[in-house]
């Protein structure tokens, strides 16, 4: 573990990522803390809340308290990654026409990211959860385009129907306001500040 990481949160518990995202991992990883990681199972199509920014803290804290039945000795983070346009979900799409057309409600628009996250300290019986918020715009896409992307196949797993980080989805975003990470899956900026309030 990175020791000056280590004194700055004062972290002296286990760190448990519950995700089954490895870009989720691998961010995390960034912050140069060790951690393990699990995966947990919740019903991510029925929720209570109705604002985007509900949404994703009622999911990840539903994921956190599904960790904390098994893993009482670890720090618990969890997180989920909404897309938003129009205040309406973007889900992942379901086959490949779908996918067109979800690409194609985005083209030349401005939709939202959000991205909820939960910290469960089981040992000072303590919990934080918050969000964060990031505008992507997209330029104006040439159907070639999208469908050369959809037939790489990568769209099909993500919500919006693309990605920021690794593949060609990148050339759709002509800008973004606000934190990056947050639309790969995981705002360090806000889950470090979390981290050090909670440890």
């Amino acid at each position: 573990m990175n020791s000056n990481i280590n004194q700055l949160i004062n972290l002296n518990s286990r760190l448990l990522l519950a995700s089954q995202s490895p870009r989720r991992r691998f961010l995390l990883s960034l912050l140069g803390l060790n951690f393990d990681t699990t995966s947990v199972d919740i019903d991510e199509e029925h929720f209570l809340s109705v604002n985007p920014n509900d949404i994703v803290c009622e999911l990840a804290e539903r994921k956190a308290i599904e960790a904390s039945k098994v893993n009482k000795d670890y720090i618990i983070i969890t997180a989920d990654t909404l897309v938003f346009l129009d205040n309406h979900m973007l889900t992942k799409p379901i086959n490949q026409n779908d996918a067109y057309t979800i690409l194609k409600r985005l083209s030349g628009r401005t939709h939202q990211v959000y991205t909820g996250i939960a910290i469960f300290n089981p040992i000072s019986n303590s919990k934080i959860i918050d969000y964060e918020k990031t505008d992507v715009t997209f330029r104006h896409l040439e159907d070639e385009e999208i469908w050369a992307y959809i037939i790489t196949g990568s769209p099909m797993d993500k919500a919006g129907a693309y990605g920021i980080q690794d593949d060609f989805g990148a050339v759709f975003v002509e800008r973004i306001e606000g934190d990056y990470y947050n639309v790969v899956g995981l705002p360090l900026c806000k889950l470090y500040q979390m981290l050090k309030s909670i440890i």
